[in-house]
């Protein structure tokens, strides 16, 4: 089959053992074998047949391929702080006006950079999601306007059993919003394309009063092929309102024009870009890493070279005490700002930090506090 050609019939196969990859050499997968023993591997093939394996640093290969890299010590396997925020298994309420369901511990790809690798570790194996649980707390805070349901990939699970879960969260007034996190469209849009009960039912989930959002994640233009584009075209068709957001990847998008490229590609699809992530210190993504304020930079450039509508997306740095936008970098000093925080007292707070060009974290920072 040829990925470049929309139709039915291309559902995916799922790879998960490194030795069925043609692409890949027996010496490079005797050596990717210890980075599988401790970092499980699972892609799709239709992502696998977008690859150059002719260039080792192919930018789809290097997300969703592994890479001995992968071994080095550093970070953490929470490195925003989520447990500190964790209600009951796989609920978080960190933000006010938001609370996160982790609704599938699954993935149609395990994107190397993955923030939440203690998911698919068996070894910090967590707790599934009590929906009733979910529920009831939800229901008893009020303030409690939007909802996101992330994972792993809430549609990784059959339609049925996403919609009891949309079905259970829409019963709530005051939830006004329901998002739902998916990489999806990027790694497995045949899953959208080929499945009109899955679109029939997000189009019920959109109402007047309440809205649908889908949070895509697009890393590179070239994963924006003609059946991605396709299957974001169908998410539209249901009414749900479509947000990008990547990590900056060092050798994946840290060029501006390959930002640029992305950011401009997404808004002529109508995706709206949303964030940019300072790539997380998570356990085995050092390699990824792009210090904050080259980051900064690269996110500048790209932004000249996009039109309004691709240069709204905000560079921040997911902290473990909130969303912190990088705002401006001059001769002596970063700028911060507070654009969400989990300490109300901090929404909005502006803080100067003497430069660093090596930090990758805001600990990184000697006057951060």
């Amino acid at each position: 089959m040829s990925w470049g050609d929309i139709g039915t019939g291309g559902i995916s196969i799922y790879v998960k053992d490194i030795n069925s990859i043609n692409g890949l050499s027996d010496d490079e997968k005797e050596q990717l074998s210890k980075v599988v023993e401790r970092f499980p591997f699972r892609t799709t093939d239709y992502y696998l047949s977008l690859i150059d394996w002719d260039d080792p640093l192919d930018p789809l290969r290097m997300i969703a391929v592994p890479s001995m890299p992968e071994l080095d010590e550093w970070g953490s396997l929470d490195p925003s702080g989520e447990s500190d925020y964790t209600v009951s298994p796989r609920v978080e309420h960190k933000y006010e006006q938001t609370a996160v369901l982790l609704l599938s511990g699954a993935c149609a790809s395990l994107c190397r950079y993955c923030f939440r690798k203690r998911l698919f570790m068996e070894e910090y194996d967590e707790a599934p999601l009590d929906i009733d649980s979910a529920i009831d707390y939800i229901s008893r805070r009020p303030e409690v306007s939007n909802v996101l349901i992330t994972g792993g990939d809430p549609l990784m699970l059959g339609t049925r059993k996403l919609e009891k879960v949309l079905d259970r969260v829409s019963e709530i007034d005051h939830v006004r919003i329901i998002r739902i996190g998916s990489k999806i469209p990027a790694v497995d849009p045949y899953r959208i394309i080929d499945d009109d009960e899955l679109t029939e039912m997000l189009e019920n989930h959109v109402t007047p009063q309440r809205s649908l959002y889908v949070m895509t994640q697009f890393n590179h233009p070239r994963e924006l092929t003609p059946p991605a584009a396709e299957a974001l075209h169908q998410l539209k068709k249901t009414g749900a309102v479509l947000n990008n957001q990547t990590p900056l990847l060092r050798k994946v998008n840290s060029n501006p024009h390959t930002l640029a490229e992305l950011m401009n590609e997404l808004s002529y699809m109508g995706v709206a870009p949303y964030y940019v992530f300072q790539c997380r210190p998570t356990v085995g993504n050092r390699h990824f890493a792009v210090p904050i304020e080259e980051s900064f930079r690269i996110c500048e450039e790209a932004k000249k070279m996009c039109s309004g509508l691709g240069k709204r997306f905000k560079y921040v740095m997911s902290h473990r005490t909130g969303k912190i936008e990088v705002i401006d970098v001059d001769d002596e000093n970063v700028y911060m700002k507070y654009h969400q925080a989990a300490l109300q007292e901090n929404l909005g707070r502006t803080i100067a930090l003497r430069r660093n060009p090596n930090a990758l974290w805001l600990e990184d920072y000697p006057d951060a506090e």
